[in-house]
């Protein structure tokens, strides 16, 4: 065994929304790696759930293969079993393994649809859950405690050749998990021509397996292992999905699916080429599974995705609940009240009776079914929602932010609770998770600092998108952005 100095660092190790993100060869480094292994590890010894383990799975990203290995060796230094996933695998899956073999904790290294300077670490909990703030709040304290300590490491090979670490491939359960959740037979019908983005990430090899076992007819772009992700941001969004429009229109696909880095968010294209909102998704998905499968059961939803679900949830008899961003907090109230649907506006959704995470490649095979078993495209049934519920629009600005202009406005907003005087009147103002103003129209504009990346995000809804635009640039101009 050797051991490996954790002196200093440990200061710049803070989880956001989405786990713990840091800029590669800046603070996310080996040596803060292994810190905040080891303070995980302690933790376990602590809570007395050392002996069953942990999963470690990594993406495509620089260094996430490296790091695997690097949070494996300070594991089995601290005596905790520990299971590597042998390939790059979708967080999804990871998450669906910490359920499947009832583990305490599992990791996942990815920084998601981060830039691709970044990479980080996720911490599920037991059942595959995000860990909740309480658990990383208190990784943090207990990375206070091992900065200053010699971290035990037992070398990869040599922990593998012990039969210390088990290289395991969980593929085969994740899939069929999937497969007895989606009419397979509805999909098969139809013989659908689908084009997926896997954006340089990895849920190639299980959507393309899910869509074929379903006999699409499946063609893939941007595929290759580019730890760059193309130039691009791999995030699915009306900007970085122009290729796949055009792909899906020259082709004459009837959908087009893609996923973040990770897999865990999904963007689609309709058969015209046109980009569905993840908003719009997570509507659909709700209407379709209320309306044509028959069940029951509330939504929730993040205080910066539509309340369009709200009405769709009210005219079935349900309630749509709001929580904070961050999908630790949608898993939480959708165990509290046994919601069917949770999702938020960035493309993060799950169902009721899979993982309590975000699932972009589970998502986006209940959107290939939803247009098999209606035998409608997604943009018909939007429109038979937007004819019963009326249309909202969105509109929203991501602004750069300093750490000295985030102590100015975070001041600004909430110590002097200083709001701009907007042209609507004013139903109520929520400081959940940032400040949101509610309408009286039923739009609502929110400002908030993200938890992932160092922004301002302003994200209006109205029933006009004109009305959308000026809400957020009313909030840009009285912060003087």
């Amino acid at each position: 065994m050797q051991s490996r100095s954790s002196n200093g660092g440990s200061r710049m190790i803070k989880f956001g929304t989405g786990g713990w993100r840091a800029i590669i060869g800046d603070e996310f480094t080996k040596k803060n790696v292994q810190i905040l292994t080891a303070a995980l590890c302690t933790m376990m010894h602590d809570e007395g759930v050392i002996e069953e383990g942990i999963c470690i799975g990594y993406d495509r990203r620089f260094l996430s293969k490296e790091a695997s290995k690097w949070v494996a060796e300070v594991c089995v230094g601290a005596k905790v079993p520990c299971m590597v996933l042998d390939k790059e695998a979708p967080t999804p899956l990871i998450m669906h393994t910490v359920r499947n073999l009832k583990l305490p904790y599992g990791l996942a290294i990815t920084a998601s649809h981060n830039p691709a300077l970044y990479n980080g670490i996720k911490i599920f909990t037991e059942g595959g859950r995000d860990a909740s703030k309480e658990v990383t709040d208190e990784v943090e304290k207990y990375i206070n405690k091992v900065c200053c300590s010699n971290i035990p490491i037992i070398p990869y090979k040599d922990a593998v050749s012990r039969k210390l670490v088990n290289e395991i491939n969980p593929f085969n359960e994740y899939i069929d998990s999937i497969i007895s959740l989606v009419d397979v037979d509805a999909i098969k019908d139809k013989g659908l021509k689908i084009a997926l983005d896997p954006m340089y990430g990895v849920s190639r090899t299980s959507l393309q397996t899910l869509l074929l076992t379903a006999r699409c007819d499946v063609e893939v772009i941007h595929d290759r292992h580019d730890t760059l992700f193309g130039g691009r941001l791999p995030s699915p969004t009306l900007q970085t999905l122009s290729a796949l429009s055009r792909f899906v229109v020259e082709s004459g696909c009837d959908i087009g699916l893609a996923t973040d880095g990770d897999a865990d968010r999904i963007g689609v294209i309709d058969n015209k080429g046109k980009f569905l909102h993840p908003n719009k998704l997570l509507v659909l998905l709700y209407y379709y599974l209320l309306k044509y499968r028959g069940w029951k059961g509330p939504a929730v939803r993040n205080n910066s995705t539509t309340h369009l679900l709200d009405c769709i949830a009210e005219s079935f008899d349900e309630y749509c609940y709001e929580v904070p961003v961050g999908f630790k907090h949608i898993s939480s109230k959708m165990e509290e009240t046994n919601a069917l649907i949770g999702g938020e506006s960035s493309g993060g959704m799950t169902v009721r009776g899979h993982i309590p995470g975000k699932d972009g490649i589970y998502a986006a095979m209940l959107l290939v079914e939803m247009e098999a078993r209606t035998g409608k495209k997604l943009s018909q049934i939007y429109d038979e929602i937007t004819t019963q519920y009326g249309e909202v629009r969105m509109y929203d600005a991501d602004v750069t932010m300093t750490s000295t202009d985030k102590k100015h406005l975070m001041n600004l907003l909430f110590d002097k609770k200083a709001v701009p005087d907007f042209p609507y009147e004013v139903e109520k103002i929520s400081y959940l998770d940032g400040c949101k103003v509610y309408f009286n129209n039923g739009g609502w504009v929110i400002c908030r600092f993200s938890g992932t990346e160092p922004l301002l995000r302003i994200c209006a809804e109205m029933p006009d998108k004109m009305q959308a635009k000026n809400c957020v640039e009313t909030w840009v101009s009285f912060l003087n952005l």
